[in-house]
């Protein structure tokens, strides 16, 4: 995994040890040398959304790194105190100034090498304005023949809009559940 290891206790900010917790855990934590505080290192909640309007799916251009200048789903790191549902329309917000009304969990991906659980929610756009944040360059509808696929930022993001389309091609949207390793 491409996280930095914990150096210190959170609690009283000694030197941590790598090693099994003495509490019968079989994984190796974060055990502070001092305090015995035991450490869990846990997976990021990333929560986003696949905002359509009619046959198009709205994109937003990167203004951050990483992948800048890259399109991707509007989407970003849950917070505390949110829902995934509440996080995915902050970030829409936040990212695309789009307006939308929430609809179902459609993808959820484990990005297992960077700690991570993707969860892309479907939503319906109310109007074809928008009004971007700083993250974001340009926000802009595509069909699917339309789409930069060169261009697309993540991984999590392409597999959310190809199981999108499929899906609108079928005739029928389910809940895609996706392991990156």
């Amino acid at each position: 995994m491409l996280r930095s290891p914990i150096k210190y206790c959170k609690q009283c900010g000694t030197v941590v040890a790598y090693r099994l917790p003495d509490d019968g855990d079989t994984k190796e934590r974060a055990v502070c040398t001092a305090c015995n505080t035991v450490h869990y290192e846990n997976p990021l909640n990333v929560v986003g959304t696949v905002p359509h309007w009619g046959d198009k799916v709205l994109l937003c251009k990167r203004n951050i790194e990483p992948r800048w200048g890259k399109w991707t789903l509007p989407a970003g790191f849950m917070e505390l105190g949110e829902t995934t549902a509440e996080g995915a329309a902050r970030e829409t917000d936040e990212e695309a100034g789009a307006q939308i009304e929430m609809q179902e969990l459609f993808t959820l991906l484990n990005v297992v090498r960077v700690g991570q659980v993707h969860f892309f929610y479907r939503a319906r756009l109310l109007s074809e304005q928008f009004n971007p944040g700083t993250e974001t360059i340009e926000a802009k509808l595509f069909a699917e023949d339309e789409i930069p696929w060169d261009e697309i930022a993540f991984r999590t993001v392409k597999e959310t809009l190809e199981r999108y389309f499929a899906d609108r091609r079928n005739g029928h949207y389910g809940i895609h559940q996706v392991d990156i390793v």
